[in-house]
């Protein structure tokens, strides 16, 4: 495997998983592992704390992309496997399911207006990730799944069941949760899962062309009108259980691990 770039952020840390490049008010965050299809990882989560926790106060738009083929193929098996073999009761678990809400919560919050830049696939947890953002575009010929069902996991990773029931509505997202079912970009701008396709040719014009409105927005009016939709959107959901995300993550796969064992 070839060693990735590493990233210098801040004062001394390194960060492993991402890439990030800055031009005027437009912060730009790149899932950077691609040969392993930006799969989500603790580091990556920790890398994506770190610099959304001292992102500058004059940044408008944080961009979130991928390096590489696809967006993000969601998270790391083979890490919750380790997490297993560690703690069979799943604290690791437990551990990386808080990391992973708070992430997306960060998103969601950032004072900044997010937005997601989507192209080839995007599964699970980068699913969870892209819907965080406010806006968010797809290349006409990405797509989209979310396998956790076939592989015995519960929809309970950094809040996505909550946010995509919002966005797409109940009936549809049942649908594509107990099928696991492969969906398109043009489906899933008729979900308004995404708001927009282009050409993937096109996606970085696509980010442009809604960047450049927002950054001449005055800040504060842009702070306080991002508050207010994400006070108005929260109010319509009847109850939001995504802060047991971590729980139900854990105790579905330490029992799963254990039949596994015994079995």
């Amino acid at each position: 495997m070839t060693a990735l770039p590493r990233t210098a952020f801040g004062d001394d840390r390194i960060l492993k998983t991402l890439r990030i490049h800055r031009q005027g008010p437009v912060l730009t965050i790149e899932l950077n592992v691609p040969e392993q299809g930006n799969t989500v990882t603790d580091a990556m989560l920790d890398d994506l704390l770190a610099v959304l926790a001292d992102q500058d106060a004059s940044v408008q738009v944080v961009v979130l992309t991928g390096a590489g083929d696809d967006f993000c193929l969601g998270g790391d098996r083979g890490e919750f496997a380790q997490h297993l073999a560690h703690d069979p009761t799943g604290s690791g678990i437990r551990m990386s399911g808080t990391k992973a809400r708070r992430v997306c919560d960060a998103l969601t919050s950032n004072p900044a207006v997010t937005i997601a830049r989507i192209h080839g696939k995007a599964v699970g947890a980068g699913l969870a990730l892209a819907l965080a953002c406010d806006l968010r575009v797809g290349a006409e010929d990405a797509t989209f799944r979310l396998p956790e069902l076939a592989l015995g996991l519960p929809t309970a990773w950094g809040g996505l069941l909550p946010r995509l029931i919002s966005e797409a509505g109940a009936a549809r997202v049942r649908e594509l949760i107990l099928t696991g079912r492969a969906f398109t970009a043009q489906e899933a701008q008729s979900l308004s899962i995404l708001q927009k396709t282009v050409p993937a040719q096109e996606l970085d014009a696509a980010v442009t062309a809604w960047a450049k409105p927002i950054v001449r927005r005055p800040p504060a009016a842009l702070r306080v009108t991002k508050t207010l939709l994400n006070s108005l959107t929260a109010s319509t959901r009847l109850a939001d259980a995504s802060v047991l995300d971590p729980e139900l993550m854990a105790a579905v796969v330490a029992e799963l691990h254990h039949a596994r064992r015994t079995g």
